[in-house]
């Protein structure tokens, strides 16, 4: 079992494959260069994967593969099957853009994956340009309603930003509800590396939107989620992440591992541990000795607060799966 210096039990990992993505969403690196991280410089998948069978054997039940996009890295299915064999039993789950899943998601399925999170910003093709800087929306949707086809699970993210995409709220809603799809809908987050000026909905101002149309109680969080739950009359479950909360902090179960090695305790801290020249070795001792170290770091919350939520993070999700 895993436990932190706080006594939570930690059970889910996060590994983000790749820092590279052929999205430039605005809310994340619109400005970023088509330049990378050399590809000698990532652990390969066999060094991942040494990691993860380290933190699978001290508890971990739960692991997602993240990126960047992690469709761009080649023989992601391979990965997949390795972990999936490693273990039985295990919850094995990827976050996408959906602009490649279309040819992917057989693959994923018959390796072991079970379920997938897909970035859904906007139903109107301009739009969806604009927020990814791309034409991606019909191939979005073609990977979306294949994963469906070849019965993975799918969940819908969705980041409203005033101004641009803030008023298809119920309409992303609404295309998830009617395929069976849940949906999160995330408050925008903070951070350096997003364009200037953008600001997100409000978990309340969301609610207040869907109340328009819909009537809803609230359920809650339940368990370690980050989303807090609504429950439509007919029994559909949507539901917000509001990053400037604490709630979810006190019982957070998860930690997250970048392509480059590093282990990070809080996707919102900057401090971090590497495990790079422990696998490098293949010393599965010292692998899982930094494990321990970066539980005991782990921080008791995020750096938000309801009061004063101008704080702004240096971290750059795209590496690690924010």
């Amino acid at each position: 079992m895993l436990v932190d210096g706080f006594g939570r039990n930690v059970t889910y990992l996060r590994v983000s494959v790749t820092e590279r993505c052929n999205f430039r969403c605005q809310y994340c690196m619109p400005e970023k260069p088509f330049s990378w991280v050399p590809k000698e410089n990532l652990l390969n998948f066999e060094e991942l994967f040494l990691f993860i069978k380290v933190a699978i054997d001290e508890g971990i039940t739960k692991i997602r593969i993240t990126g960047g996009e992690p469709l761009l890295r080649t023989d992601l299915d391979k990965f997949i099957a390795m972990i999936n064999n490693h273990k039985s039993g295990l919850d094995l789950a990827l976050t996408t853009n959906g602009f490649l899943l279309k040819d992917a998601a057989q693959k994923l399925k018959d390796a072991g994956l079970q379920r997938v999170n897909i970035s859904l910003d906007s139903l109107k093709p301009d739009v969806a340009g604009k927020m990814a800087q791309k034409d991606v929306l019909a191939k979005v949707q073609a990977g979306i309603e294949e994963a469906l086809r070849v019965g993975l699970k799918v969940k819908i993210n969705m980041v409203p930003i005033k101004g641009i995409n803030a008023d298809e709220v119920l309409d992303v809603l609404e295309y998830a509800k009617a395929r069976g799809m849940s949906i999160r809908f995330i408050e925008y987050m903070e951070n350096t590396h997003a364009k200037e000026q953008l600001k997100g909905l409000s978990g309340q101002e969301v609610q207040e939107m869907i109340a328009q149309k819909y009537h809803f109680k609230e359920i809650g969080r339940v368990g370690p989620s980050p989303a807090h739950l609504f429950e439509f009359d007919d029994g559909y479950i949507f539901g917000i992440i509001d990053p400037h909360k604490h709630d979810f902090c006190e019982d957070c179960n998860r930690i997250r591992l970048t392509a480059e090695g590093m282990l990070i305790p809080c996707l919102y801290f900057d401090e971090a541990m590497s495990i790079k020249d422990a696998v490098h070795k293949g010393d599965v001792a010292g692998a899982a000795e930094i494990l321990k170290e970066v539980l005991r770091n782990k921080p008791e919350k995020n750096k938000w607060s309801d009061d004063d939520q101008n704080e702004t993070s240096s971290r750059a999700f795209y590496e690690t799966g924010g």
